[in-house]
């Protein structure tokens, strides 16, 4: 791993996680088609993933404050906190699951672009019946329910897919749910924080066969994918303000139709 391939998959990563246009899915594809690259495991990617966490941490601190510290407050902001965290935990249940029942089969989908180019259609699909079904004035963050979460803790659970969107399938959930756009794009971050959390435990494994050399490479990376992350954020909270992701459904088709193209080809 150089500094150059460290920067560009840094850059990916922070850009595509928060867009909902699968930032695994395009970690993947840019991995293909770089000269001689090579990694050992996931860890990388993990790393990654989690620097962009980090992104989500700072970008909604406030929000994350106030769900650590709502059984400590006596306020009335605390019940709704306290309700919005126990939803959180209980989307968090299907995702563990399926993760880690699932690990070594969707790790093997990284090399398979066929796939990737399938998933990102279905991504495409998502993202545009959420737009064109959603309606004007949907639930609040507060008003999650249990039906809600546990669905969008198995959507997000799938999205360990290479080419599925974690942020545009969740959002897109919760949209269909009757979820207002702002407050599914919070809650689809706020409960990726458990999921990356755990999936940097699961890798660590990996860090013993990582060379040391490469060492601050990963983390220029990692630092490169947090700045393009929080970046990131502000615009797809635009976005979903603003009901535009039809275009980032237009883009992954796009993207997906070219991916299994050259596959068919070669």
């Amino acid at each position: 791993m150089n500094y150059l391939y460290a920067c560009l998959l840094g850059l990916v990563q922070g850009l595509t996680e928060f867009l909902p246009v699968s930032s695994s899915g395009h970690l993947a594809i840019t991995q293909h088609f770089l000269p001689g690259f090579e990694q050992p495991g996931l860890f990388f990617d993990v790393l990654l993933h989690v620097a962009t966490t980090l992104a989500v941490i700072i970008y909604f601190r406030k929000d994350v404050w106030n769900l650590l510290s709502c059984y400590f407050r006596k306020d009335e902001m605390a019940i709704s906190n306290r309700h919005i965290l126990h939803m959180l935990i209980l989307g968090s249940i299907p995702t563990a699951i399926i993760g880690l029942s699932g690990k070594d089969f969707f790790e093997g989908l990284f090399d398979n672009l066929p796939v990737i180019g399938c998933m990102l259609i279905v991504t495409a699909t998502l993202l545009t019946l959420a737009e064109k079904i959603r309606g004007e004035n949907g639930r609040l963050l507060g008003q999650v329910n249990r039906s809600d979460a546990i669905l969008v803790g198995i959507v997000q659970g799938f999205a360990i897919i290479p080419g599925i969107s974690r942020s545009g399938s969740t959002i897109a959930c919760l949209l269909l749910r009757g979820i207002d756009g702002e407050a599914a794009a919070r809650f689809s971050f706020l409960l990726a924080l458990p999921a990356v959390g755990g999936a940097m435990l699961l890798s660590l494994k990996d860090l013993q066969h990582v060379p040391t050399a490469t060492i601050p490479a990963y983390g220029l990376g990692a630092f490169i994918a947090f700045l393009s992350g929080l970046f990131a954020i502000r615009c797809l909270m635009d976005v979903v303000r603003r009901k535009r992701l039809v275009g980032f459904a237009i883009y992954c088709l796009l993207v997906g139709g070219v991916i299994i193209g050259y596959s068919l080809l070669n």
